[in-house]
């Protein structure tokens, strides 16, 4: 198990950006995919983006592309989300998660693909 800890949320008005940051500890860094998911209220969880083991290669939900940036920094073993242009429906909680491993070709998507959560930091979005 990977223990992971989030950072970075809070209020921002519509258009503007918030940097999200998930420190983990556990498991070598480098062995597994990583990825963010959200839950708004009274909706259920989504993927938001995803990054594989080696930081090569990255997915976005068709919701975030082009504003939300995921990358990992190993020498520090964090992981960023870099939201710009905000919506107010991006208002949710935001869930940092570790890929039960690395998944070696592809990024992990699904919930079932993730062993290790954080324990969720609120990001605000007002119009």
């Amino acid at each position: 198990q990977v223990q992971l800890v989030e950072s970075g949320g809070g209020l921002v008005q519509a258009g503007g950006s918030l940097g999200l940051s998930c420190a983990a500890s556990g498991r070598t860094f480098s062995t597994y995919a990583m990825g963010w998911f959200r839950q708004a209220p009274g909706k259920e969880r989504e993927f938001v983006a995803g990054i594989t083991w080696s930081g090569g290669t990255t997915l976005y939900a068709d919701s975030v592309k082009g504003r939300f940036t995921i990358s990992r920094e190993y020498a520090k073993n964090t992981m960023y989300l870099q939201m710009n242009s905000l919506k107010p429906e991006d208002t949710a909680v935001y869930y940092c998660a570790a890929a039960r491993g690395p998944y070696y070709g592809r990024t992990p998507r699904r919930e079932y693909e993730f062993d290790s959560w954080g324990q969720g930091t609120q990001v605000t979005v007002s119009s």
